[in-house]
């Protein structure tokens, strides 16, 4: 019986990898993806399949396209899978090529071979020069087949296959860490927000505590204004959010009367208490405070440091080893200040996409020009990324002088704002059309839209990786361990067409193995763990596939359930990072008061606008919290934790034998909420509503990191952390 043909529509969608069906987060239902959605999606990627023939024209535009490349742009391979070469795709006539082929390598270094080589359907394959260790290549690939001669290049990368394991960086031990949103933290030098002098801090009082790390909320540049807050909405994330500066840990204070001038002032104390006197963090009139200050700092530098200092040459290095992208990210600052409308409180932003058309592009004539007519302002930026790197290679450092066998923990966000810099200096890169998001479920019938703009695969390995290289080295850099935010994006991620719902969604698919790859390079290269965050409809593939890799897996208590109760400590994997919550859950202390679902409530996501189904709703919520206290009050008991399966003494009790339950479990790292050692009861994020509905990542701690370091009773709520220390 013939097979039944397969439309071009499934076919083309199938090649651009739109994947047909998968199974929803109850692991009961499957949703089927539809036309409709296909051909939506397959115009975001830059092809039209309103119909069969169209669909048709892109498949064959597709052959044609691949049949004009003489070689890949890109080849990911592992140290022992170089025995596949590189192939070359000739003339299916050919029966043998003549080949030379010339590789180059990060330092510059150049090795050129030849040989021929027998044509199989239409591929050729050359082995790799057998030197060739794990790193970067470019290869230039000359062939002579049938008379005729033809060239082409690839981007080979070489990677070690797996990242660095727990037992690699931890000699067998298990740690303890703390985590914490770093923008929450405040001391008696804070300017309303945490900084990276907070994060040393902190950091220092890990290491007396015990702990082997201390991890953030990703660090990535914001827009620091209206509702663009979001450390999971930035601005880019290749660079990070001057607003973590520590001002007086900056060496040019002491250099420049202006600014000194300007921080004494009346005004600018009463400003500087008021910000710290708030309950939230002020972001726009932190940054609008702050501006004036940094601009003098800026100016000093380049009056005392632009040549011939040691701080000086150490800024040119920086700058350099940043390249394009840093340039790129300090015009488009710069560019975004000069379009701002208005000025003081009344200033307003313009999005790029509508800026004059001539700055749009940033490979533009008009932006050059810009460049060359605004040199300060544009190093005014570069500056500022510079200090946040110093200021964070000292909060590191700190954590190897205490002792701390990590470190830094640092975060990296699943994707960028669609007004901000990456898109702006990527735009063949990232798509328009669509947002990525995360498919209906039980917590949101819609799912949810995140708003962030899908990379397309093709075009990201067409540019040789040459983005997540760059996003990953620059994670990596001042970290003993990364968290990959939704690591399952980096095997598919969920696309929703514009104007629709998670409902007309759909995932497609990406290169795991070779972004795997690139990732086990620049882990092994820093020597660091990675975390993958695995929560949510998670693929059959993706747990198995980073077990091979040597990513930690995300296990949390919330969710690590047995039927009606919860899972004993010694069931926890390994390969983990075992936490009580998330940025996206309530903290131990808003669970068991119910807070969360009070929250939830007034923000409207529980029940329907009836008044009476609301009060229904809530009133089995808290009934089904009623009941998940008591399963882990028993759990809590049976692994020795409590004295017996009843309400604490006090919620220090309840959260310090919280922490001690999970760090009797067999997981690699297990890290405690900062949120969670003080008590606090709101959550930072409540997911799915906006600013108008609650003040998501504005909420500040209730004590500073002096009372933190000062009050034993807060190392009460560590549980039996200490025990499981790295000293």
């Amino acid at each position: 019986m013939a097979k039944p043909q397969i439309s071009a529509l499934r076919e083309l969608s199938a090649r651009m990898g739109i994947i047909d069906e998968y199974v929803d987060q109850t692991g009961k239902e499957t949703r089927r993806t539809s036309d409709a959605t296909r051909v939506a999606l397959l115009r975001v990627m830059g092809l039209e399949a309103a119909n069969d023939a169209a669909a048709r024209r892109s498949l064959q535009r597709l052959d044609d396209e691949e049949r004009a490349g003489l070689v890949a742009p890109a080849a990911v391979v592992r140290t022992d899978d170089r025995v596949a070469g590189l192939r070359a795709r000739v003339s299916d006539d050919a029966r043998s090529i003549e080949w030379s082929m010339t590789v180059t390598d990060e330092h510059g270094r150049a090795t050129t071979t030849e040989g021929r080589a027998p044509v199989v359907n239409g591929t050729a394959t050359i082995a790799y020069p057998p030197e060739i260790e794990t790193g970067y290549y470019d290869i230039a690939l000359r062939v002579r087949s049938e008379g005729a001669f033809r060239e082409g290049r690839q981007r080979l990368i070489v990677t070690p296959g797996r990242c660095p394991s727990p037992d690699d960086v931890l000699a067998g031990r298990r740690i303890f860490g703390l985590t914490a949103n770093l923008y929450t933290v405040h001391s008696r030098q804070s300017w309303g927000i945490g900084n990276l002098g907070d994060l040393r801090s902190l950091i220092e009082w890990g290491g007396e505590v015990g702990a082997g790390f201390v991890g953030v909320n990703p660090l990535h540049a914001l827009f620091n204004r209206g509702g663009d807050v979001s450390p999971y909405s930035p601005v880019s994330r290749l660079f990070r959010n001057p607003l973590y500066l520590d001002i007086a840990a900056i060496p040019e204070l002491g250099e420049s009367p202006d600014a000194r001038a300007l921080l004494e002032s009346a005004p600018m104390r009463a400003a500087r208490a008021d910000l710290r006197g708030s309950d939230r963090v002020e972001y726009e009139r932190i940054a609008r405070t702050l501006e004036p200050v940094l601009r003098a700092l800026h100016a000093t530098f380049m009056d005392r440091h632009a040549s011939g200092t040691e701080r000086g040459e150490r800024y040119h290095r920086y700058v350099e080893s940043q390249g394009e992208e840093l340039e790129s990210f300090a015009t488009f600052m710069a560019l975004d200040a000069h379009l701002t409308k208005g000025s003081g409180s009344a200033r307003t932003p313009v999005p790029w996409h509508k800026w004059p058309q001539r700055y749009r592009d940033p490979r533009s004539s008009s932006v050059f020009e810009f460049r060359a007519a605004n040199p300060e302002a544009i190093d005014f930026h570069r500056y500022l990324q510079f200090e946040l790197d110093c200021q964070l290679a000292a909060a590191a450092a700190a954590g190897k002088a205490g002792g701390m066998p990590i470190g830094l923990y640092q975060d990296l966000a699943i994707g960028t704002s669609p007004n901000g810099s990456d898109v702006w200096a990527f735009p063949d890169l990232f798509l328009q059309g669509a947002a990525i998001g995360a498919p209906p479920d039980p917590m949101s019938a819609a799912g949810q839209n995140w708003g962030l703009p899908p990379i397309d695969p093709r075009q990201l390995a067409h540019d040789g990786y040459r983005y997540w290289i760059r996003l990953v080295h620059s994670s990596l850099r001042h970290s003993g361990a990364l968290r990959i935010d939704h690591v399952m994006g980096l095997f598919r991620q969920f696309w929703i067409p514009e104007g629709e719902t998670g409902k007309m969604g759909a995932y497609v698919r990406f290169p795991s193995g070779d972004l795997l790859g690139i990732l086990a390079l620049e882990a092994s290269r820093a020597g660091a763990l990675v975390v993958g965050e695995d929560l949510g409809t998670v693929p059959p593939d993706v747990p198995a596939a980073l077990k091979e890799r040597n990513i930690l897996s995300s296990k949390v208590l919330y969710f690590e359930r047995s039927g009606v109760g919860f899972k004993a400590a010694k069931s926890y994997a390994p390969l983990a990072l075992a936490t009580a919550n998330t940025h996206d859950m309530p903290t131990i202390g808003g669970w068991w008061e119910c807070r969360d679902i009070t929250l939830r409530n007034a923000a409207g996501q529980l029940g329907t606008a009836a008044k009476g189904d609301k009060d229904r709703e809530v009133v089995r919520a808290r009934e089904e919290r009623d009941r998940e206290k008591s399963a882990l009050l028993r759990r809590l008991a049976s692994d020795g934790l409590l004295p017996r399966a009843a309400p604490p003494a006090s919620n220090t009790e309840l959260r310090a034998a919280v922490h001690g339950f999970l760090c009797k479990s067999p997981a690699a790292l297990v890290g405690i909420s900062l949120d969670d050692i003080l008590g606090e009861r709101d959550p930072v994020n409540l997911p799915g509503v906006g600013p108008d509905q609650f003040p998501s990542w504005t909420r500040r701690l209730r004590v500073t990191v002096d009372e933190l370091r000062a009050d034993s009773t807060f190392t009460e709520a560590l549980g039996c952390a200490e025990r499981r220390g790295h000293k």
